[in-house]
């Protein structure tokens, strides 16, 4: 029960927090990108920091920005892609999906795994 108060907690004014900065900035469909991604991951660090101590958060947020630097690529290539060629969003999306496991995945194997 004190994990999910504090899931709650922190979660609700992470989100608040990024809402309101996604409010100040336009387009306004910022809102949503600075609502959803940054409140999940700060709230999932927090309580793992909590749980499971530094040592374990650390690797946790390595994992994330790994993550994020595939989606990233992911994303920029797609757009690319869509501007450049014209074609079914759905495709095009799902058919470049391995790039962002290709990235993620190998930022993590030099960082994490070679990096100790």
């Amino acid at each position: 029960m004190k994990d999910l108060l504090i899931r709650f907690l922190v979660g609700g004014l992470t989100v608040s927090t990024f809402a309101t900065l996604g409010d100040l900035f336009k387009p306004k469909s910022f809102a949503g990108l600075f609502g959803a991604a940054p409140a999940v991951a700060l709230a999932t660090l927090a309580l793992t920091a909590h749980t499971n101590g530094v040592a374990y958060t650390s690797i946790e947020a390595r994992s994330m920005i790994a993550g994020a630097i595939g989606f990233f690529l992911y994303a920029s290539f797609v757009s690319w892609f869509l501007m450049r060629f014209h074609r079914k969003v759905l495709w095009v999306a799902l058919g470049a999906f391995p790039i962002w496991l290709a990235v993620t995945f190998s930022v993590w194997q030099v960082w994490l795994v070679n990096g100790r």
